[in-house]
Parts: structure tokens; C-alpha cells; sequence
């Protein structure tokens, strides 16, 4: 199998970790390089569900090595427990999970600020549990990384270093109390002592085992329009999830990577605040929600649903240098007499078939739609693309053209036997 980037191409909640669980059976390893447990990947194997935020869900067949690069933000207490539910459900985790001694480490005072900071000014829409506030600090060149808190001493200073400026920042601007220095110690050098086994150069061990033809695949977390630099800013994550993402996140230069993968529903899908230009009405929107399950895997929060958007999708395969792209949730859209597919903007007397990254365009323009016909027919029981309905073929045909992308796989369920090549 050729090494591989597997990218979400819309919001986010496309339906990776179903995607990756069926690549990663002819992977040897996977890597999850960039985000932290604000993300969740869903993986149905018969009666059971896994719901995975930090391991990469490669976890789940037997034999495969699982990394965490070191672009991940690693909530320790949460990594600790993933593991330990893995545990209880039968998969063992052995020497097969690595983490990367430079990914940075989310403290208690990264999510304290950054429920506050939710709080106070307009929302984003962040899960609260660290993540930004994280990156803010490795960029500030303020981050704690597994390394050092593998280090006595330097974990001692840069800790020290970290409250001197946060608490302060607790009781003068948030008045709240701050953190205790002894506590903290305590609590995360007991963590390091339990993490520590997993812990070694992941960049060497990916490199070295690329040179020996082992095949690696690249899980990103979230989507393309949540990236920092090429999302829908300021209403994205704090993280490059786009396929670039991939090498400055585990240190595997892009000349090694063979293939990107997009996955995308059959509709359109985010979570949180921000704009969201093909968004249903109220009661189409209950009405997908409810069929599609469609609540958040890490927060339960109801995402908010809408017609196939090609504008993001387009922007997504040429960001992210997408060879073909995955549809999945198919089936959710049995029941519709009529589907649409968003192909331009209009916004001020202007027509817009690229994605435009100015908020106030996305915010208020009004979606150009195409109409086709729907099939009215249960697709979850279906196992072949020549067995769907010649209406879901059509669906498909269309969003393919309006990409210009090949469409490599469908998904018209939850379970893994759902799924099926595009021939």
C-alpha cells in the first residue's frame, strides 16, 4: 500500500475513522499528526463502537503500530484513559502505540483558559479542552513537550515558568484562582511515569521504517475548512488538519507521501459556530439529524446539516493535493424526493465558484443550487455501486464531474461491510 494522508474535506465528522479502519487493515503503520482529543473517530465492528480522540484507529487490527506525531497536543490524563478502555474492550495495546517525544502536553490551565476565554468573547465553538491555548503556548515557545517532562529539572523550570505567567493572568483578568505549582508537578510527573514506555523519537522511527518499505498512513483529525490557515478563520481549529499537516507533524517529508484521500459525506456537516452557507431549514434539519445520528463524537453536540457544498469541496481537493475522494452516509439521504447540490455563491451582485475566504461573504451569500432527482430507496443493505439506484448514481456522477475527482469509495452505513468500491 502506498503511503497515505487520509484528510476530512468538509467541517469535519465525515466519517474518518470508518475510512482509516478500512485503509488500515494494508497499512503497517498509522499516524495521527495533527489536533488532540477535541477530535472523535467513530468505528462500528459489529455490535461494538469505539470512539477514538487521540489513538489513531489503526489500534483496532491486530499487529498495527499506532503513532501520535509530535504536531498532536497530548492531554496525558485523556491518553491514559483511551488506553485503559481500549484495554477493557479487548485490544491490546502492548508496544504497539508510540508517541512522539515533542508533541506538547495539555495542562490544566490550557483548558481552564480556554473555557474562560470561550466565555468572555464571541464564541468559536471549542470543545474546552485545551487544545488552542496549547498551541498558543508551543508557539509562544512557552510548551511543555513529553521530553520534558521526561526531565526533571527542565520540566521544574518550564513549569515554574508557565504559572508565573498564567496565574496572574487567572486572578487579574479572569479573577480566579490560579494553579498550584506542587500539585501540578505531582499530578504530571505521575503521568510521565506511566506515559514513559510509550514515549521515543516517532520522526526516526517513520523515517526509518518508510526506508524498509513499510507503508504508513497519515490520520488527520477534523477538516479542511477547520484548518487554521486554509478553514473558515476565525471559526477553525488550532492545528493544520490539511494533508501539509502531515509532515510537519510527524517529520516524514512530503516527497514520501504517495497518496492523499478526502472524505466527504454525501451532504455537508459542522459543528460549532461560524458560517455556513448550505445549512437546512429547521425541519429538514431535524429530520437529517435525527437519520444521520449526526451528534458530536467527543462534545454530543447536534451538528448543524446542510445541502453538498462543491464550493468546499473544490477548495479542499486543491489544498490538500486530493487524488480521490470517499462519500460516505450515502444512505442518509434515502428518503428525499429531491437533493440539491450548491455550485456557486452569490454575495453583492457577485457570483463566486471558488471558495472565498472573507467571513462576511460566507456569512451572507446566497447559494446557487442544482436540483436533482432523489431515489426514494433503502441503499444500507446495498454491496455494489451497480446495485444502487440509477438516481444515487446520478448524485454521485454529478459530484464527481463538479470535483473533477475520482470517487474511490461509497459508504451507506455505519458498519465496515457497508462500504464499497465506486465500479
Amino acid at each position: 500500500m502506498p503511503n497515505t494522508v487520509i484528510v476530512g474535506a468538509q467541517w469535519g465528522d465525515e466519517g474518518k475513522g470508518k475510512v482509516i479502519d478500512i485503509y488500515a487493515k494494508k497499512a503497517d503503520i498509522v499516524v495521527r499528526y495533527q489536533g488532540g482529543n477535541n477530535a472523535g473517530h467513530t468505528v462500528v465492528i459489529g455490535k461494538d463502537s469505539f470512539v477514538l480522540h487521540l489513538i489513531p484507529s489503526g489500534i483496532l487490527h491486530r499487529g498495527k503500530v499506532c503513532v501520535i506525531g509530535n504536531g498532536v497536543v497530548v492531554d496525558p490524563k485523556a491518553l491514559l484513559e483511551e488506553i485503559a478502555t481500549l484495554e477493557s474492550k479487548g485490544i491490546k495495546i502492548g508496544k504497539r502505540l508510540l508517541v512522539s517525544r515533542d508533541a506538547h502536553v495539555i495542562f490544566p490551565y490550557h483548558r481552564k483558559l480556554d473555557e474562560l476565554r470561550e466565555a468572555k468573547k464571541k464564541k468559536i465553538g471549542t470543545t474546552k479542552k485545551g487544545i488552542g491555548p496549547c498551541y498558543a503556548d508551543k508557539v509562544a515557545r512557552l510548551g511543555i513537550r513529553f521530553v520534558d517532562l521526561l526531565n526533571e529539572k527542565v520540566f521544574k523550570d518550564k513549569l515554574n515558568e508557565n504559572l508565573e505567567e498564567k496565574n496572574p493572568v487567572f486572578s487579574r483578568i479572569y479573577n480566579v484562582k490560579g494553579y498550584s505549582f506542587d500539585e501540578l508537578y505531582e499530578e504530571y510527573s505521575g503521568y510521565a511515569g506511566r506515559i514513559k514506555k510509550y514515549i521515543c523519537d516517532t520522526t526516526v522511527f517513520l523515517n526509518e521504517s518508510i526506508s524498509k518499505r513499510k507503508s504508513v498512513l497519515f490520520e488527520g483529525a477534523q477538516g479542511t475548512l477547520l484548518d487554521v490557515d486554509h478553514g473558515t478563520y476565525p471559526f477553525v481549529t488550532s492545528s493544520n488538519s490539511t494533508s501539509g499537516g502531515a509532515s510537519t507533524g510527524t517529520g516524514v517529508g512530503p516527497n514520501k507521501i504517495d497518496k492523499v484521500i478526502g472524505v466527504v459525506k454525501a451532504y455537508t456537516t459542522r459543528v460549532g459556530e461560524g458560517p455556513f452557507p448550505t445549512e437546512f431549514s429547521d425541519d429538514l434539519m431535524e429530520r437529517i439529524r435525527t437519520k444521520g445520528k449526526e451528534f458530536g463524537a467527543t462534545t454530543g453536540r447536534p451538528r448543524r446539516c446542510g445541502w453538498f457544498d462543491s464550493i468546499v469541496v473544490k477548495h479542499s481537493v486543491m489544498v490538500n493535493g486530493i487524488d480521490e475522494i470517499v462519500v460516505t452516509k450515502l444512505d442518509v439521504l434515502d428518503d428525499l424526493d429531491r437533493l440539491k447540490i450548491c455550485t456557486a455563491y452569490k454575495y453583492d451582485g457577485c457570483v463566486y465558484k471558488d471558495f472565498p475566504s472573507d467571513i462576511e461573504v460566507l456569512s451572507n451569500c446566497e447559494p446557487v443550487y442544482e436540483e436533482l432527482p432523489g431515489w426514494n430507496r433503502d441503499t444500507t443493505g446495498i454491496t455494489s455501486y451497480s446495485r444502487l439506484p440509477k438516481s444515487a448514481k446520478n448524485y454521485l456522477k454529478r459530484i464527481q464531474k463538479l470535483l473533477s475527482v475520482k470517487i474511490a469509495l461509497i459508504s451507506v452505513g455505519s458498519e465496515r461491510k457497508q462500504t464499497f468500491s465506486n465500479e
